[in-house]
């Protein structure tokens, strides 16, 4: 029987990644990684994605309140490391503790701009349109 092929995480990969989340959310909460740029900022774990063999988990985050990421995300490179030997207490059943890497997660700027457009004045009048005008 072929396996199926799917670029769709699987239930495993998505418990992982969750697992993992929470433990890199507690490990910056805690202000365990010594860098000064990291401890004065807040930080937004929003997903954090597997690899298919759970080594390498890629954290998407958002700091808060900072017009330029590329500073904090470099930083947050930098500490990877550090930040993957903090994990081992929570995710003890784990085989393999995975890589981490971070990503600066863009999906809030990409909803702002689907909220801005949805919000502009022509789409506004489309959807004001009363049903009966569109049916003659």
């Amino acid at each position: 029987m072929a396996k199926a092929t799917s670029s769709a995480p699987s239930q495993r990969m998505l418990r992982v990644g969750e697992q993992v989340r929470a433990a890199i959310t507690q490990v910056l909460q805690r202000g365990e990684v010594r860098d000064d740029l990291l401890e004065k900022t807040v930080i937004s774990v929003s997903e954090v994605r597997m690899s298919p063999d759970l080594k390498i988990a890629t954290a998407y985050v958002t700091p808060l309140g900072l017009p330029d990421h590329k500073a904090v995300i470099d930083a947050l490179n930098r500490n990877a490391k550090f930040i993957r030997g903090r994990l081992g207490g929570q995710l003890r059943q784990m085989k393999y503790m995975p890589e981490v890497r971070f990503r600066d997660d863009t999906s809030f700027d990409n909803y702002q701009k689907i909220d801005q457009l949805l919000r502009s004045p022509e789409v506004r009048r489309d959807l004001d349109t009363p049903a009966s005008e569109d049916e003659e």
